[in-house]
């Protein structure tokens, strides 16, 4: 103290702020000791929000790479960590669903998709594997809603209005189909399945032209589609283009995954039997029913028998006849076949009673009524003939080959395009 001011001397101050400040720090220090402060709190938190974000974002990604490998076991262990990471992520919800969707769980596929909704209302991808899990259950209205819905949020993706087109033909509904696609059609005039879905309405409607033409359109845009492809083939036979059926036919089996496919073998024997190609059918014929799997191949047996019938190809005829017999004995396939061997064998009593066998088991085919007119002509038996034309004509009335006949026996003018065939079976 000074004597003189009353006042603290210069030492005693300094010795006091010293104490007050080491007092200060001191309370610094134990407020420290008790934890974070309020924004050190939230630094951290946000901080592993962004880690666990980051480290769910991998997770998703390699995920999605095992999936798309078809390692469905590992991508399912890796988008479970990536849910739990950050389950609040839609996409991931969604990949989960379409995971659990090619592993046949379509309820808990399910669930996730509808998690994923959840978080987030419009993403589209729920919507539409949604719909496919309706589709794949047959609940054609919950898929046409979930696809309509999924149009609804992206409407420059054709994909979703195709599949929304689909379920309205699943019910029937060809009309609000075609509109769909008609009023989407020059906004997606370059894609090839908006084009495919008007020719299988085209097709529905029993208008095998015009599905060519919606299908030809749609291969130009999409030339190595097989699916068209085939589409393609099958409104060609309809409207009988063979020939150019049987083209896209060889351009398929070209490819290997189609080597061995027996179905696109038939109809290529189907198209080369209607061009008047009975050898290469016969080939290929043989080949259908050379191996294991054909020697009960009821299609190509009679198939075989009717090429054989048209070569005049006894041996082949026979085998053809017996096998047909042996695997479906109370069709008229394999009577027709065997009416039309003993007739080659002028065996024409024989072929008479194959062919009142072929007619009793006949629904609304007319080939054994045609096949036993000829017979009974054979025998100049013609009112008898023209009373099994007349019953052929019950059974199918638009029977050109059966009005034909007819008209010759009756000495009437045949109608244009009518041919006489040979009453193929199956045919």
């Amino acid at each position: 103290m000074n004597p003189h001011t009353n006042r603290p001397t210069f030492a005693v101050r300094r010795t006091a702020t010293l104490g007050i400040a080491a007092a200060l720090a001191c309370a610094g220090a134990l407020a420290g000791c008790s934890g974070h402060g309020k924004y050190t709190r939230e630094h951290i938190a946000q901080a592993k929000e962004k880690m666990s974000a980051l480290k769910s974002g991998t997770e998703y990604q390699m995920a999605q790479q095992q999936f798309l490998a078809g390692d469905l076991e590992k991508a399912m262990k890796t988008i479970d960590r990536s849910v739990t990471l950050n389950p609040n992520v839609a996409r991931s919800h969604v990949l989960r669903g379409r995971i659990l969707i090619e592993r046949g769980r379509l309820e808990q596929a399910r669930e996730a998709l509808l998690t994923a909704e959840q978080i987030d209302d419009q993403n589209v991808e729920a919507q539409y594997y949604l719909g496919i899990i309706h589709e794949r259950v047959n609940e054609p209205v919950e898929a046409l809603a979930r696809y309509s819905r999924a149009a609804e949020l992206d409407p420059a993706n054709p994909q979703y209005l195709v599949a929304a087109a689909e379920m309205h033909l699943v019910q029937g509904r060809l009309d609000e189909a075609e509109q769909m696609l008609t009023e989407k059609k020059t906004q997606f005039r370059y894609n090839a399945a908006v084009r495919q879905a008007l020719g299988q309405i085209a097709m529905l409607r029993g208008d095998a032209a015009g599905a060519a033409k919606h299908f030809a359109d749609a291969l130009t845009l999409a030339s190595d589609d097989a699916g068209i492809m085939e589409d393609l083939i099958r409104a060609q036979m309809a409207c009988g283009d063979f020939a150019e059926a049987e083209y896209y036919i060889q351009r398929l089996l070209e490819r290997a995954e189609n080597k061995n496919r027996r179905d696109l073998m038939h109809l290529r024997a189907r198209c080369l039997m209607a061009v008047n190609r009975p050898v290469e059918a016969r080939t290929l014929l043989l080949e259908l029913t050379g191996h294991r799997e054909g020697s009960r191949d009821l299609r190509a047996w009679i198939d075989l028998g009717n090429v054989a019938a048209t070569l005049k190809d006894r041996a082949n005829l026979r085998t053809a006849t017996q096998r047909v017999l042996a695997i479906a004995p109370d069709r008229h396939e394999g009577w027709m076949l065997r009416a039309m061997q003993c007739r080659m064998e002028e065996n024409h009593e024989q072929a008479l009673a194959a062919a009142d066998q072929a007619a009793a088991r006949s629904m609304n085919d007319a080939a054994p009524f045609l096949l036993r007119a000829l017979i009974l002509e054979d025998l100049n038996r013609t009112a008898e003939a023209r009373a099994s034309l007349m019953e052929g004509l019950a059974r199918d009335p638009n029977n050109r080959a059966v009005q034909t006949l007819l008209a010759a026996l009756e000495g009437t003018p045949v109608r244009s395009g009518a041919v006489v065939g040979h009453g193929a079976a199956g045919e």
